[in-house]
């Protein structure tokens, strides 16, 4: 290719190595759930992905299940919580769009493909979300959640409405940036994020599709 003869064997090398997406997972003794997440991302189809599973120390079968799957990036040292985590997952991300996915929760088949697609030709977009389904313990269908286009004045004033395993990141304007997880908030960090990405200018695009699994337990 012709374009491609500006470029190093080095730069090739490292643009060749590039996915389409990470995936971040934050783990803890969540081996009864962790196997549906991981197929879930093992069975996407059309995109190029690295799963990053960044544990805290689980002493479950976490870490033999991961190992069943060749795609997944096992990591286990000691963190300071689930957005701790989360953020090492954002540091070490190499894909061009990045998201996270709790471990009992799935990606839908065909989510990531979808996401790629939409992704053409929007260079402006910062953060695409979508819609989801809740699910139950057991993993059956409980409602639906599709939303519609941002609004910042509704993130601010009447809550989080979008669902962070159905939420993806442009690696270059928004984790390269280090814009990443307050690690004060223990819990709805994905709320305050989104609220800080807004107030920054960031610009969200809003995919009409379900694209992953929310699961509701206690």
């Amino acid at each position: 290719n012709s374009q491609l003869t500006e470029y190093s064997e080095i730069e090739l090398e490292w643009i060749e190595m590039v996915p389409d997406f990470t995936i971040v997972t934050a783990s803890y003794n969540y081996g009864h759930y962790i196997r549906e997440c991981l197929e879930s991302v093992a069975e996407q189809s059309g995109v190029t992905l690295e799963h990053l599973i960044f544990d805290g120390g689980s002493t479950d079968d976490t870490a033999n299940i991961v190992a069943e799957f060749p795609h997944a990036r096992f990591v286990q040292e000691p963190d300071e919580g689930m957005s701790d985590a989360i953020n090492k997952g954002f540091a070490s991300a190499k894909g061009k769009w990045v998201m996270w996915l709790n471990t009992d929760d799935r990606l839908k088949p065909g989510a990531l493909k979808a996401v790629l697609d939409f992704a053409k030709g929007k260079d402006e977009t910062d953060v695409i979300y979508g819609g989801w389904d809740f699910i139950d313990k057991e993993g059956e269908y409980m409602r639906s959640m599709t939303i519609f286009p941002f609004q910042k004045s509704m993130l601010c004033y009447l809550g989080c409405y979008i669902g962070s395993t159905s939420a993806f990141y442009r690696n270059a304007t928004v984790i390269s940036e280090g814009l990443h997880l307050d690690e004060s908030y223990g819990f709805v960090m994905d709320g305050e994020y989104y609220n800080r990405l807004a107030f920054l200018g960031k610009k969200f695009s809003y995919i009409h599709a379900l694209l992953a699994d929310f699961r509701i337990q206690a």
